[in-house]
């Protein structure tokens, strides 16, 4: 699903235009983008929390050279699911034996 698709989805649900439900959607992310940028962590009950953390400085390997890289610390954003959007997704799963 691409963005237009999620602002379509959101207008329905919502029953609201596509035009209201993009500002939604911008004024949320944007929201949850510049809270993250300040180092706050948002937590949404029954979906998850977003933050940020700090990966720290580590050597790789270029995988076709073979030779060393640095690469430096960074913060990263990260999403931790709640409880209660793990077990619905994991009930939507269907396995079947083969």
């Amino acid at each position: 699903m691409n963005k237009a698709e999620f602002i379509a989805q959101v207008a329905k649900r919502s029953g609201t235009t596509k035009k209201d439900a993009e500002k939604m959607v911008e004024a949320v992310f944007g929201t949850l983008s510049d809270l993250l940028v300040q180092g706050d962590k948002v937590n949404l009950p029954g979906f998850g929390a977003f933050e940020t953390r700090t990966r720290s400085a580590r050597t790789c390997r270029n995988i076709h050279t073979g030779e060393p890289i640095a690469v430096a610390e960074a913060r990263v954003p990260v999403f931790k699911p709640a409880k209660t959007l793990k077990e619905r997704v994991d009930q939507s799963c269907v396995w079947t034996n083969s």
